[in-house]
């Protein structure tokens, strides 16, 4: 996204209401036991990074976003629509 405000095709006001009122929408996980052991069981391999994204969306059951064909190609990781 910066890179597209360095190019001028997006503008970011990070001081805007509406920015704000979405990252008061945002949640955080932590690496903890549960996703370092989930990211251990998946059924593909990708980036280790990835794997711990995709195992925080396995362990808190929030639908993940992503290209990564392997992970798209899963059948454990909950994927968005």
């Amino acid at each position: 996204m910066a890179k597209l405000v360095q190019l001028g095709r997006l503008t970011l006001d990070l001081q805007g209401s509406g920015f704000q009122s979405f990252l008061n929408g945002v949640r955080t996980w932590s690496i903890d036991l549960a996703v370092a052991e989930t990211s251990t069981k998946l059924d593909s391999r990708s980036d280790p990074a990835d794997e711990l994204i995709a195992a925080t969306s396995i362990v808190h059951a929030v639908p993940l976003l992503t290209r990564d064909h392997r992970i798209l190609a899963s059948r454990i990781v909950p994927l968005a629509g």
